[in-house]
């Protein structure tokens, strides 16, 4: 993304901190973290997922100029709304270490943008070829096949660019560099395109259950992983923290992936805002087609628990992280 977008980025950020800051002398915001009983989710939730989207169309810009067409692409996924976990995933780990948000918001801005790749490039007839995502037409309906793949390409590429640039100065640069890399390992081949290869050759055969885990814990687990391992480092988290919330992003990336098989063959399209019954259509190995329904449903509620139990030395400053644990196991879409 050019310059000036980040630098208004930044200065967007620096604007937000001044304002949380004038706000905790006068009285508690009205998404702080206190103590379990008194923590509102819904309002801490609305208010982090507020803060990223604001800053992602910051980021991105309006489209004009010779890449006006690139840019509406990019924009048009990239700001099409969605329950934006791993970023809001990335800022609770932060906070959790006792850090503030804008010390992760380089890396929620990232980890969505390589999100947004990724589903607009699984949408592409080469892939899953899939005609509806959140709702609306995939990308490649509107924009065609060869801008779609640009505006993926455009938002992996330029996803390290935002999170290098737009972490604050104050944070530790050995913290950002190891973040970068354990994020461009989780997004590049040893994570998820690894889980995605593997996806597509097990097509139409047997597979294990232990196979289908190992899938998904690079298909899916590796940016949960990355998300909470990175926020808490950019927070200040020492390596206990981290090693805890590892597990914790190990147990809730594999839910959230037995949830969304539930939910391709129980939801609607309607509900779920993509079609469904899809992968048993391409026989695709999925925690129901293995385990059944209802084993599935205990398994997401049980790595649901161990997510949680991970977290017991965390303080209520990490009550985000464990709410967004049942999130992932009750969510409908």
């Amino acid at each position: 993304m050019a310059r000036s977008n980040l630098l208004a980025a930044k200065r967007l950020m620096q604007n937000l901190k001044t304002a949380r800051a004038g706000r905790y002398r006068a009285k508690a915001p009205d998404d702080a973290i206190g103590s379990a009983p008194d923590f509102d989710f819904d309002v801490y939730l609305k208010n982090r997922v507020r803060l990223l989207e604001t800053t992602l169309a910051q980021v991105v810009g309006e489209p004009r100029g010779p890449a006006a067409r690139l840019l509406e692409s990019i924009r048009y996924s990239l700001l099409a709304g969605g329950k934006r976990l791993r970023p809001v995933i990335a800022l609770a780990a932060c906070e959790a270490v006792g850090g503030e948000p804008e010390a992760a918001m380089g890396l929620a801005c990232a980890l969505e943008m390589i999100h947004t790749y990724s589903m607009i490039h699984d949408d592409l007839p080469c892939m899953d070829d899939d005609d509806l995502r959140r709702g609306k037409p995939t990308n490649h309906k509107v924009y065609g096949e060869a801008m779609a793949t640009l505006a993926g390409d455009a938002l992996l590429t330029d996803a390290f660019g935002v999170l290098a640039r737009l972490t604050p100065a104050t944070v530790d640069r050995s913290a950002l560099v190891e973040t970068i890399a354990e994020l461009s390992s989780a997004a590049g081949s040893p994570g998820m395109v690894a889980g995605q290869v593997v996806d597509l050759m097990d097509e139409g055969r047997a597979v294990s259950v232990a196979e289908l885990e190992d899938l998904h814990t690079h298909k899916t687990g590796a940016l949960f992983v990355a998300a909470a391992v990175g926020g808490g480092r950019l927070g200040g988290g020492g390596e206990a923290q981290l090693a805890a919330l590892e597990v914790y992003a190990r147990s809730l990336g594999l839910a959230f992936q037995v949830i969304d098989d539930l939910l391709d063959v129980e939801g609607s399209t309607e509900q779920v805002g993509k079609r469904t019954q899809k992968d048993g259509e391409r026989g695709k190995a999925t925690y129901p087609a293995l385990l059944g329904i209802a084993e599935s449903r205990r398994l997401a509620h049980r790595l649901r628990d161990d997510a949680v139990a991970a977290l017991a030395a965390f303080d209520h400053r990490a009550e985000p992280l464990r709410r967004l644990a049942n999130l992932v196991v009750e969510r409908k879409q």
